[in-house]
């Protein structure tokens, strides 16, 4: 009679634990690397697309604005006459305009007129809206932040259709010798100062470069 001897359940060594840990772990960063990337990805994506919105509908209120735009001055809170458009530097606001189109949805006692400013501060487009077109001195207006990241805003007014020009071997309006500021004389300050008929605006965006758009005021 033979005798059954049972072998001994063979396990795993040390060295093939700790190879086989290894291995885990390396999969494991490699994974967590390609998900991390992928998660960057996304965000980074996601931002982009906010900020091209954001950046989209900006220049879409102003686009709106200003195709709204009407001959129309204003008196200011110090009861002094606003002119129907201003801007530039030399203004007190980068650009001040009456517009046309104010909806009324709850028929308010109101016009349907409304002036506007857009100025940048602290980096940041901001537009202002009055409820009334000639302000009292206790008139506040309706400030919303347009567009944060802006560096820079800069315009340019063409004072007449004559005085157009394009670039040389190019079709591309050249607005060097548009005025920078549209402002009432300062030597005639009774002077009457009639509109322009067209405005560039240039924005320089943290991130993206300059931005331009150029914006026909009366019918050319």
């Amino acid at each position: 009679m033979s005798l059954m001897v049972k072998k001994p359940a063979e396990g795993f060594t040390l060295l093939e634990v700790l190879i086989a840990m290894a291995i885990t772990a390396f999969v494991a960063l490699i994974a967590t690397t390609s998900l991390s990337r992928v998660l960057d990805g996304v965000e980074s994506l996601r931002a982009s697309a906010d900020r091209t919105y954001e950046v989209n509908r900006a220049w879409m209120i102003i686009s709106r604005d200003l195709r709204h735009f009407v001959e129309r001055p204003v008196r200011d809170e110090f009861g002094e006459i606003e002119p129907a458009l201003l801007g530039g530097p030399l203004a007190r606001f980068a650009l001040s305009f009456t517009r046309a189109g104010w909806h009324n949805p709850n028929a308010h006692p109101r016009s349907n007129l409304q002036r506007v400013n857009y100025r940048l501060e602290d980096e940041a487009l901001w537009r202002d809206s009055y409820p009334v077109l000639d302000r009292a001195s206790d008139t506040e207006p309706y400030s919303i932040l347009l567009l944060d990241g802006v560096d820079d805003m800069q315009l340019a007014f063409l004072g007449s259709v004559e005085a157009l020009q394009t670039e040389s071997r190019s079709a591309a309006l050249d607005t060097s010798n548009w005025a920078n500021s549209w402002v009432v004389d300062a030597s005639a300050p009774d002077a009457e100062l009639n509109s322009p008929v067209g405005v560039e605006i240039s924005l320089q965006l943290q991130g993206w470069g300059e931005m331009r758009r150029l914006y026909a005021l009366l019918p050319l």
